[in-house]
């Protein structure tokens, strides 16, 4: 047997080990060790959130639908979990009120007047039409003019307007902008609010939308008359209770296929085809096309919210606190397709735009536990897709004092398709912040690229320009075409993207991701917000910039 004191020495032995090896085990080594800074972005963690915003389940996330309300719910949660404070109207979300619209298919008519007979046109084989906005009802006769793309450009010496009279006709217009335009005016006179505009100061109650070969490569009448009018359209609401974006003197609107339009222009004084020609080689052919024609249609109208969700790091600086960079990116998608082409009708958008939202929410979780010096607002925005309503309703009624907002960076669909060697930002080269940009994109391995797709007017189209009009410094990022494998051809990938994946149901899960240039990416977008929030100096708009001279407050 053991004596006693033997045994109560090796109880003291075994006590002292014990506390040994607990000292040790709390003393973590380098590989356990917790990461900090932007060490803390991963894969797991930005791969979990789009796994979990793509599933079938969401339904496609379409603003105003029950798929979209449990995203905007995951995206609260989150924010809440890693300890971004709430900032919208109600905690988290700011409800921005909509008026959704609906045409009446059965109600549609469109008639060429010519030479004394009236001609009727069949819906969806040789016409499009949506809702209108307000008007229950919609009826317009007049005679056409066709005004190339519908530009009026002084300060470039262009005009579509010269030598002809629209007062009180109905124009025939195609979309687009002079490719002699540098991209960004070129992307400002593209926007079809910008058209609306023009044409309704010169006196026009109608419109005939004309389709240019490039819109008929990108997307075939048999693909754009199974979506005309089958979801409606929508338009944020103001506090007066005006529909957003409204010209209530155009009195309709019409998208023609290429077919019908060769029959328009038939014995007119230019053929359809030379006004392709005239307006692929940026000539003015303006010139009223000698007939009449009249449409009408019904609208339903229903009054709805979606929400856009709201959080905030507060700024750790007395002074710049008060002052906010505008992290956003949009979270609705498209929902389900009700023509689907496929058996799969969930357009689920992984890349447009849950792998967007997934940079976003792991930007803010990194500046929860790093705050800087200004405060900075993360916003998963509603109904981008209805028109950048989301964010157009945020900039016209911000939960913070708008001239508080320096700055907004914004993510919509970057596409990881392949290793990625650069990063474009949209909008930098008007602002101080392309510097910035710059420096954060070497920081990580990337270039900085310039827009290498500027027929496509990217910057109006995207949330961000919502900002820009009311004046804030913005970009626009996303991957650029070059890859660090050279043998992969980038732009092929990304162009067969835009074509056969963009708003499709094959945007999902099954879509390739390059997951350590995303990793990448989501530290390059965290350097370009924290480098604006620790810099005393606002962000500026450059000299006699386009956008800076037009919008800037």
């Amino acid at each position: 047997m053991f004596s006693r004191n033997l045994i109560k020495a090796l109880l003291l032995l075994s006590l002292l080990l014990m506390l040994a090896c607990g000292d040790s085990a709390e003393e973590p080594s380098a590989a356990s060790a917790p990461k900090s800074g932007l060490d803390i972005i991963g894969v797991a963690n930005l791969k979990s959130h789009l796994e979990w915003l793509a599933d079938d389940v969401r339904e496609g996330r379409a603003a105003g639908e029950a798929g979209y309300d449990a995203a905007a719910e995951y995206v609260a949660e989150f924010f809440a979990d890693v300890g971004v404070q709430p900032a919208g109207d109600e905690g988290f979300y700011q409800r921005v009120p909509l008026v959704s619209y609906q045409i009446d298919p059965d109600s549609t008519s469109v008639v060429v007047h010519r030479d004394g007979e009236d001609r009727e046109r069949a819906y969806r084989e040789h016409y499009g039409m949506s809702g209108d906005k307000v008007r229950s009802e919609n009826l317009v006769r007049a005679e056409v003019v066709y005004v190339g793309m519908g530009v009026h450009a002084p300060e470039f010496s262009y005009s579509d307007y010269d030598g002809v009279n629209v007062e009180g006709k109905i124009v025939a217009v195609f979309g687009g902008a002079p490719s002699t335009f540098e991209h960004y005016a070129r992307a400002y006179y593209a926007s079809g609010r910008t058209k609306a505009q023009e044409a309704v100061r010169r006196g026009a109650i109608g419109s005939i939308g004309l389709r240019s070969r490039r819109s008929q490569e990108n997307m075939s009448w048999g693909r754009y008359k199974q979506r005309t009018g089958k979801r409606p359209g929508m338009s944020w609401v103001s506090l007066s209770g005006e529909a957003s974006d409204y010209f209530p003197e155009l009195r309709g609107s019409v998208t023609i296929s290429a077919a019908t339009a060769d029959e328009l222009f038939e014995g007119t004084p230019i053929s359809f085809e030379e006004a392709l020609d005239k307006m692929e080689a940026d000539e003015v052919a303006s010139v009223p096309l000698g007939f009449e024609f009249s449409l009408s249609r019904r609208s339903s109208h229903e009054s709805l919210t979606s929400p856009n969700v709201i959080g905030m790091v507060r700024g750790t600086d007395p002074e710049l606190a008060d002052e906010y960079i505008l992290y956003s990116a949009h979270l609705d998608g498209v929902g389900i397709d009700p023509a689907p082409e496929t058996d799969d009708n969930i357009n689920n958008g992984a890349y447009d735009n849950a792998l967007g939202i997934s940079i976003m929410l792991e930007t803010a979780r990194y500046f929860a536990a790093n705050p800087p010096a200004r405060s900075i607002l993360f916003i998963a925005l509603t109904a981008e897709e209805k028109g950048l309503l989301g964010s157009d309703y945020f900039a016209h009624y911000p939960t913070v004092p708008s001239d508080s907002i320096v700055s907004n960076i914004n993510l919509d669909m970057p596409l990881f398709l392949y290793p990625v060697a650069d990063m474009v930002a949209f909008g930098s080269e008007h602002s101080s912040l392309e510097s910035v940009v710059a420096e954060a994109a070497n920081a990580e391995g990337f270039e900085l690229t310039p827009n290498p797709i500027p027929e496509e007017n990217l910057f109006v189209r995207s949330d961000q320009y919502s900002f820009v009009r009311r004046g804030i410094p913005s970009i626009y990022l996303i991957p650029g075409f070059t890859s660090s494998d050279p043998d992969i051809d980038s732009e092929a990938l990304f162009r067969e993207h835009i074509k056969e994946y963009y708003h499709k149901p094959g945007d999902d899960l099954a879509r390739p991701v390059d997951w350590g240039s995303v990793v990448r990416f989501t530290r390059a977008h965290i350097r370009i917000g924290e480098n604006v929030a620790n810099d005393p100096q606002r962000p500026a708009w450059n000299e006699g910039d386009f956008f800076g001279e037009r919008f800037a407050r």
